[in-house]
């Protein structure tokens, strides 16, 4: 079974039809979506002139069958604080909510797809990080 997480970026692509995130996306048997990106997602929604059709996409994508919606919780908090502390080690800080998705991939054992190179250095995703070229 292919589970993938998107990050923020990749449903941004995908409802632009960009052809490879559209072709990795359709190929997942389970897609999720962390609630942290559901909050990148409803602001950049709210700074912009279809407000209304974007939550209307977004409620459409979020029931299909496919999809499942990952909250964050206390074990999530762990992942997110071993996280934090090697990226402190490494001299490698990366947007705090980047480091909520990535602590949510890893407590449920999702590969993260994202463009951003950063979470490369979020131990534990290296081989279950799908990367955009």
């Amino acid at each position: 079974m292919r589970r993938i997480l998107i990050d923020t970026n990749i449903y941004s692509y995908a409802l632009r039809g960009v052809a490879d995130v559209v072709e990795e996306v359709r190929g997942a048997d389970e897609i999720a979506i962390c609630a942290i990106s559901i909050g990148e997602l409803l602001s950049g929604f709210k700074q912009s002139t279809r407000e209304k059709e974007n939550r209307k996409e977004l409620a459409m994508f979020l029931d299909s069958p496919r999809v499942r919606l990952l909250t964050i919780t206390e074990e999530t908090g762990d992942f997110y604080a071993e996280i934090v502390s090697h990226l402190k080690k490494i001299g490698r800080p990366i947007p705090t909510n980047d480091i909520w998705i990535g602590a949510t991939a890893l407590q449920h054992g999702y590969k993260l797809y994202s463009k951003d190179k950063h979470f490369k250095s979020i131990s534990g995703l290296i081989g279950g990080l799908i990367m955009m070229d």
